[in-house]
């Protein structure tokens, strides 16, 4: 149809990526590890295509061109683009505008005109690899403190992550999920699952044994160390299991 490709795959990817459709989160798990794969093999590509020593006297016209990209462009257009959205505060726009690193697409695109033969499309080129490298070394480099100072850090989760069980559930799902270690204190009552004391939007719904994973009854015996796959409606009905089973961290 004649229409740029990378613009296509990424409105593709908007597109796909906002809809429901099975296995949404093991497909982006999956998909996200290729993608680190193939950028590694295309910054080498690319990487093969540089001589460093042509850098050297584009080094004074990068830095400015990359300065007044990183300082007065970059925020110019940022800003601009996001003064209809009134509830973005100052401080999150300048987080928007410090963030935006230079990544691989400008430096395919700069193999363009170097491709077709036109004059100067090595310099060119050499000159989009410099910007390309100082934004990520000035600006990437220095994310973590700017959100620092603009105070847009959020706290880390304390929430802990599933070890033995590699279950997600779906987006639209607002179950939470979580597992627990059987200790001798839970076993006190018995040592059956219905012994244990359960919220009634609460299921056990599998346990690992050393290597061996089952599904329990109530009759099923534990044993000190099995871990115990939870399921429950929602996260204060999990925070209410824990309390019950008496453990301190939340989940």
């Amino acid at each position: 149809m004649g229409g740029n490709g990378y613009l296509a795959v990424y409105i593709g990817g908007l597109f796909i990526g906002n809809q429901r459709f099975v296995h949404k989160k093991s497909s982006l798990r999956f998909f996200d590890g290729l993608t680190w794969l193939f950028q590694i093999i295309m910054f080498l590509t690319l990487g093969l295509l540089v001589d460093p020593h042509e850098l050297i006297p584009i080094a004074g016209a990068g830095i400015l061109i990359g300065l007044f990209m990183i300082i007065v462009s970059r925020p110019f257009s940022v800003f601009i683009l996001l003064s209809p959205f009134r509830k973005i505060n100052f401080k999150s726009k300048l987080f928007v505008s410090w963030v935006g690193l230079r990544g691989a697409v400008p430096i395919i695109f700069a193999t363009y005109p170097w491709m077709s033969g036109i004059p100067q499309a090595r310099m060119m080129f050499n000159i989009v690899f410099f910007i390309t490298i100082l934004s990520l070394v000035l600006q990437g480099s220095s994310i973590p403190f700017v959100a620092r100072l603009l105070k847009l850090t959020l706290p880390s989760s304390d929430k802990p992550k599933l070890k033995e069980f590699d279950i997600d559930l779906p987006e639209d799902i607002k179950s939470s999920i979580s597992e627990i270690t059987v200790t001798e204190e839970m076993l006190q009552k018995g040592r059956k699952l219905m012994d244990i004391t359960l919220p009634e939007q609460t299921l056990a719904v599998m346990v690992k044994r050393k290597d061996h994973f089952f599904v329990p009854r109530g009759n099923t015996k534990l044993e000190t160390g099995d871990t115990v796959l939870l399921i429950a409606d929602n996260e204060e009905i999990m925070r209410e299991t824990y309390k019950k089973l008496g453990i301190n961290n939340e989940p």
